[in-house]
């Protein structure tokens, strides 16, 4: 798709300069994106449409903050490293 994509286990986690350069995306739950949303709106917003209701998050580059970025790619990350009903090897 021409952006950088992370994965584990096959499945993307988190993308970088999609649908623009300056944003980021990571999948969290419901309750993740919200507090992130609300404790970082500038920073954090959910991804337009039904795939920001189940949790896909935007990230705006220029104003998240580094140590929240972080958290939120780690919690993107376990959230598909260990999403139950996945009968793959980890």
């Amino acid at each position: 798709m021409n952006h950088p994509d992370f994965r584990v286990r096959g499945k993307v986690f988190a993308t970088l300069g999609y649908p623009e350069a300056t944003l980021a995306m990571v999948k969290l739950t419901n309750a993740q994106q919200d507090m992130l949303c609300r404790a970082e709106p500038e920073g954090f917003a959910p991804v337009p449409g039904g795939w920001g209701a189940k949790g896909a998050t935007h990230i705006i580059l220029k104003h998240a903050n580094k140590e929240s970025v972080r958290d939120a790619v780690q919690m993107a990350w376990a959230n598909v490293a260990h999403k139950k009903g996945d009968t793959r090897k980890k």
